[in-house]
C-alpha cells in the first residue's frame, strides 16, 4: 500500500483571490519506505538543530521561513542561512524512498467564473498518482490512501469520493472525454496536523518551491521582496533540478519538472 501526503501552496478561491496560483503536491511512497524515510527526516532536522538552533520538533512552513515571519525572526538567520537551509532540504528530498506530484491551477487562464480550482487541482493529483500505480504491473493491485492537513479535508472528501463514482479524464487527441474512475484510492482523506507530520511540511516545502518557479515560468510575476531577498530564480530552479529524480515526470510531458499546469492558456490565432 502506498501513503500520499498532500499540502499546497496558494489560496483555493475564483473568481476572488489572493494569489494568481493554487498549487497543490502529494508526496507517496510504499509503506515499507515509511520508516526509512521517517528515520533520514528526524536525522536531517536533528543536524538542523545543530547547525542553526532550529528545534526538531518546530514545524517547518516553508513561506513563513522565507520571509522572516514569526517563529523563525528569533533564530536570527541570515539570507545566506535559509539559502542554505533549503537546499539542504532539496538534497534530503532527493535521498527519499518517494515520488512527488505537482498540480499547477494558473487564475490567470480561468476564463470561467465557476472553474473549481481545488476539485480540478486534486482530481488531476490523484489521477497521476493512479495512473502511477495502474503501470507499475504487480502482481497484486497496489493501494493508497490521502493524508492532509485538516484545512481542507472536508472538501477533499467530498471530490475523493466523486471520482471514485464518476471521473471523466480528457483525450490527448482532442476527442470526447472518457470515463475512467478512481480505483485504487481506499478511505476517506484522513485529516493531520501539518505541525505533526514531517512529510506534510515536505509536501508544503515542494509546493512553495513549485509555486515560486510557476509565478516567474508560467507567468512572469514577481515574487514578494523578502523571498527575492534570498533566492532567485537560478536557485528555484536548481532546487528542481536537485529534486528531479523523485519528481513523477510522468505526471505531465510538457514540463521538463512534470509539473502539471492547467489551465492551457487560450490564445488569439
Amino acid at each position: 500500500m502506498y501513503i500520499a501526503y498532500f499540502d499546497e501552496t496558494g489560496d483555493d478561491g475564483f473568481p476572488t483571490y489572493s494569489s494568481e496560483l493554487f498549487v497543490l503536491t502529494s508526496i507517496y511512497m510504499h509503506h515499507q519506505d515509511w520508516k526509512d524515510n521517517y528515520n533520514k527526516i528526524l536525522n536531517f532536522r536533528r543536524e538542523l538543530k545543530k547547525d542553526f538552533g532550529l528545534p526538531v520538533k518546530l514545524e517547518f512552513h516553508t513561506k513563513h521561513f522565507l520571509t522572516d515571519k514569526n517563529p523563525y525572526r528569533r533564530y536570527n538567520m541570515s539570507a545566506e542561512d535559509k539559502k542554505d537551509i533549503v537546499f539542504r532540504f532539496t538534497n534530503l528530498i532527493s535521498r527519499l524512498g518517494v515520488k512527488i506530484v505537482n498540480v499547477v491551477i494558473n487564475k490567470k487562464n480561468i476564463v470561467s467564473a465557476q472553474y473549481p480550482v481545488l476539485e480540478n487541482a486534486l482530481t488531476y493529483n490523484i489521477q497521476r498518482i493512479e495512473n502511477t500505480l495502474r503501470n507499475h504491473n504487480d502482481s497484486e493491485k497496489e493501494m493508497f490512501l490521502i493524508i492532509t492537513d485538516e484545512g481542507r479535508v472536508g472538501k477533499m472528501r467530498k471530490i475523493a469520493r466523486r471520482i471514485q463514482k464518476i471521473n471523466y479524464i480528457p483525450s490527448k487527441f482532442g476527442n470526447s472525454p472518457y470515463r475512467q474512475e478512481i480505483e485504487r484510492l481506499i478511505e476517506d482523506p484522513l485529516p493531520k496536523k501539518s505541525n505533526e507530520s514531517y512529510f506534510i511540511q515536505l509536501a508544503d516545502f515542494v509546493s512553495y518551491i513549485v509555486f515560486l518557479y510557476s509565478l516567474k515560468n508560467f507567468n512572469s510575476s514577481k515574487w514578494a521582496n523578502r523571498v527575492e531577498n534570498k533566492l532567485t530564480y537560478n536557485d528555484v530552479y536548481q532546487c528542481l533540478q536537485n529534486m528531479k529524480s523523485v519528481l513523477n515526470l510522468s505526471a505531465s510531458r510538457s514540463n521538463e519538472f512534470g509539473i502539471v499546469h492547467y489551465p492551457i492558456k487560450i490564445t488569439n490565432a
